[in-house]
């Protein structure tokens, strides 16, 4: 069975790619990273054929290069330089940086090994292909999606009706069913609601006239652990000034919890908070955590109301609209929601992701707010990170006596 090419433009992919790569570019081009993929679900059996349609799909991946319309549309975003538009006229996926095969136990295998600011555009096409190709080829797909239309059907005249209020942005691109299904989401909740604010996938994005989306995701504050001259607990600060440099302000919505939140807000400081436009949930606790960044706006002397509060982690729209109606007479809020929309079937969609875990050959992790989100290679190393963080943080809490 050979399925057609799923991922069919390099747009196809998060804006916060394109917006981490830019940084990139400019200041860490000596960086080599490796990337793992891990399943999360359990008891998912990767065939023999669903593994070489993997590949399939990977290798159209690398034949792949950018267009002219689509490097004028990059350009057009107006903090994308001209510059990083101009290396992105020369790149494209090489096929050699992408190792995937079937594990004896039926697991996946894939990495990704290369210059980092190549090998981590691959996180997002990969994670879409394998989604699609499992769900292509593991069940009837016409079956799926015909459960996902009448799902998705509900959910806008939930909107229509004014079950629904707040406003969201679609962050569907990782899981989804397939690329025609996320376009249809996209298409339908633009056309027929007032509630969608714009997508992370910039090639929707380009197609419906929406705003593309995203600032930068855990790998980014990752990659500074594998730089020799930062001390581990204060990779957070690196990351923050590099981004401020790159977009003085721009592009300023800060992701809190790559080394836990209490941490970040050590170097969110007052000319930091000041800085950006806002900080994104994505673990822990969205009510504590909420509270916990309006406080600490208000030690300042920040009005909350100026800032944003951005919750992106496995919302629905019940969850959703619980969180806006609890904070929005206090700070301005919106939400990322990806899977619930793009892959919501009466089959549970595939929990994957795929993880920065090397940098220049040393172990890199995330530790986040809550337990099950942690992913290192390395156990050792992930026992150190901790305790580097401990340290700090009970170190700053010694000085605040």
């Amino acid at each position: 069975m050979r399925l057609e090419p799923i991922v069919q433009s390099l747009l196809d992919t998060d804006l916060y790619k394109f917006n981490m790569d830019q940084v990139i570019f400019h200041k860490h081009t000596d960086l080599m990273g490796e990337y793992h993929f891990k399943c999360r679900s359990k008891g998912i059996v990767f065939t023999p054929e669903i593994v070489e349609e993997i590949n399939a799909q990977i290798d159209h991946l690398c034949t792949l290069r950018f267009k002219k319309d689509e490097l004028d549309y990059l350009r057009s975003i107006r903090f994308i330089k001209d510059d990083y538009v101009e290396f992105l006229r020369l790149y494209h996926p090489i096929r050699d940086y992408v190792d995937c095969h079937l594990e004896d136990n039926g697991e996946l295998y894939l990495r990704v090994h290369g210059p980092l600011f190549s090998a981590m555009q691959f996180e997002i096409y990969l994670l879409e292909i394998v989604s699609e190709v499992y769900f292509r080829m593991a069940y009837d797909y016409e079956a799926l999606r015909a459960s996902a239309l009448e799902r998705l059907n509900a959910k806008i005249k939930d909107f229509q009706d004014g079950k629904y209020t707040f406003r969201f942005a679609e962050f569907g691109a990782r899981r989804r069913l397939s690329r025609e299904w996320e376009d249809e989401v996209v298409r339908r909740f633009a056309k027929e609601t007032k509630n969608l604010v714009g997508t992370s996938n910039v090639y929707l994005a380009k197609k419906y006239h929406l705003i593309p989306i995203g600032t930068y995701a855990h790998e980014f504050v990752q990659m500074y652990q594998g730089i020799d001259s930062i001390p581990l607990a204060y990779t957070n600060a690196f990351a923050l000034r590099d981004w401020y440099d790159e977009y003085r302000g721009d592009n300023g919505t800060a992701l809190t919890d790559t080394l836990s939140t209490d941490l970040f807000l050590l170097d969110f400081d007052r000319a930091m908070s000041n800085n950006y436009n806002g900080v994104r949930h994505d673990s822990g606790d969205p009510y504590e955590w909420g509270e916990k960044i309006i406080a600490h706006y208000e030690k300042y002397g920040i009005d909350p109301k100026s800032k944003m509060l951005l919750f992106s982690d496995s919302l629905n729209d019940d969850k959703a609209q619980a969180l806006f109606d609890f904070f929005k007479d206090r700070i301005r809020v919106s939400f990322g929601i990806g899977t619930f929309f793009s892959n919501d079937t009466m089959v549970d969609a595939l929990n994957i992701v795929i993880k920065l875990q090397y940098v220049n050959g040393r172990p890199v992790a995330k530790l986040s707010d809550a337990d099950g989100k942690t992913m290192c290679d390395d156990p050792e190393y992930e026992d150190y990170l901790r305790k580097a963080v401990a340290f700090r943080l009970e170190r700053e809490k010694q000085k605040s006596k």
